[in-house]
């Protein structure tokens, strides 16, 4: 069987290592639409249930050397009062780890990965897909370089889009469905030089975004100088109705919400410092589209943010799109009929990445600080429990996490390759 990955992001490319892995019968090929792999975006975080997927490939070393092992989920009003800490990962008793890692340093090694198992030639770089069209016999995508010059069509028995928020295959899939949906909400995003605070690889949010605006801050890389210093990556959220179009690459001033954060300096860290002494800011709009009803149209069909772009909240953008991949192998090798696993995998994954994309619009991991910040009116506090039970606290995580799918037991009872531990 021929298979045609359009997209070798994250997901493109773990779906080519996944099947490679299943021992299946079948010719891969990648066509990503950049002309060359090089470092892209700010950081990301990898959850166990990704990461039990990343680690049945044998990638857990080499995410390890570049990336930093998370401890704890920490949370704090905008005052810098505390309010919860959860460990994660192998602290908190799961089989795999938790890893946040640059988003570059990720895709480095899944990509170094693929052409090291699959062969260089698997990967075409500089095609951007331009349509497809399918018969009884098969699909043809169409490409085209950066210039908009045309590329050979490539040929496949099936055809996996991979090709992100923009995807051309599922704007020619559904044509009138327009931009992405966008709530009102802008995000600058950064990374900084600095020394390591709390635990050295805490997870932490800080203030309400409803309330007051929304920090976050995690290392994504450790001993990055000979002063110890790691390099921490960082989002701020704030309302604003100021739409710009998607684009990971857009630079940002921070100077534009930077007055807002000024006072917001603890003896645990120093948020302005962190956000003035950036390296570089960018600049996203939080988008995400309505849920669709249907991925797969007979040979073709939809896989990570072409299927089901979401907001990036709660280490979910690149985990479904690994999940995705999983469970798309796993049809795919199930079935002696293609056209039948695409749509047995949609299928399953269809209700799972709905309820993520609506729960992460209204209920995120960051309803912890905005529940708090609510019923304290944003004011200080002199005990926490007068304002919210810990059991109330730990109930808004544990709901978030069964929706993700990386609650403990989802994660220690799904099923594993033959061949991993």
């Amino acid at each position: 069987m021929n298979i045609l990955i359009i997209g070798g992001g994250i997901g493109g490319l773990t779906l080519a290592l996944k099947l490679h892995a299943s021992g299946m019968e079948c010719s891969i090929r990648i066509c990503e639409a950049v002309a060359g792999a090089k470092p892209l975006g700010v950081g990301i975080n990898m959850l166990p249930h990704a990461m039990r997927e990343l680690c049945g490939l044998g990638l857990e070393p080499a995410l390890r050397a570049v990336g930093v092992e998370a401890k704890e989920f920490a949370y704090f009003t905008h005052h810098g009062q505390f309010i919860l800490s959860e460990p994660c990962g192998k602290s908190a008793g799961y089989d795999f780890p938790h890893f946040s890692i640059h988003r570059a340093d990720l895709h480095k090694v899944l990509f170094d990965a693929a052409v090291e198992r699959l062969g260089a030639g698997v990967i075409s770089m500089g095609h951007r897909c331009k349509g497809f069209e399918q018969d009884a016999n098969g699909v043809t995508a169409h490409f085209a370089d950066a210039s908009g010059k045309p590329l050979p069509s490539q040929k496949a028995d099936i055809a996996i889009a991979c090709d992100g928020l923009h995807s051309a295959v599922r704007k020619q899939l559904y044509p009138a469905e327009g931009a992405p949906v966008f709530h009102g909400i802008n995000m600058w995003r950064g990374v900084t030089r600095a020394k390591p605070f709390l635990t050295g690889a805490s997870i932490t949010r800080i203030g309400g975004l409803f309330m007051t605006g929304k920090l976050l801050f995690y290392p994504v890389r450790n001993n990055i100088d000979a002063d110890g210093n790691q390099l921490i990556n960082w989002v701020v959220e704030l309302y604003s109705d100021k739409y710009e179009p998607a684009d990971w690459t857009r630079p940002g001033d921070i100077n534009e919400v930077l007055s807002q954060f000024e006072n917001w300096r603890f003896d645990w860290l120093d948020a302005p410092a962190i956000l003035r002494n950036a390296e570089f800011t960018l600049k996203y709009p939080m988008v995400d589209r309505d849920p669709i009803a249907q991925w797969t149209f007979g040979r073709v069909t939809l896989l990570g943010d072409a299927a089901h772009p979401m907001y990036p909240r709660g280490g979910n953008g690149g985990a479904q799109s690994i999940l995705d991949a999983e469970a798309l192998t796993r049809h795919l090798l199930a079935s002696a009929d293609p056209l039948q696993a695409l749509q047995a995998y949609a299928a399953e994954r269809i209700p799972v990445t709905r309820e993520i994309v609506l729960q992460n619009r209204t209920a995120p991991p960051d309803l912890i600080i905005d529940t708090v910040e609510k019923k304290s009116k944003g004011q200080r506090f002199e005990k926490l429990e007068d304002v919210i039970s810990e059991d109330e606290l730990h109930a808004i995580s544990k709901n978030y996490q069964r929706v993700a799918g990386w609650d403990k037991e989802t994660v220690s009872t799904k099923g594993r390759w033959p061949n991993q531990p």
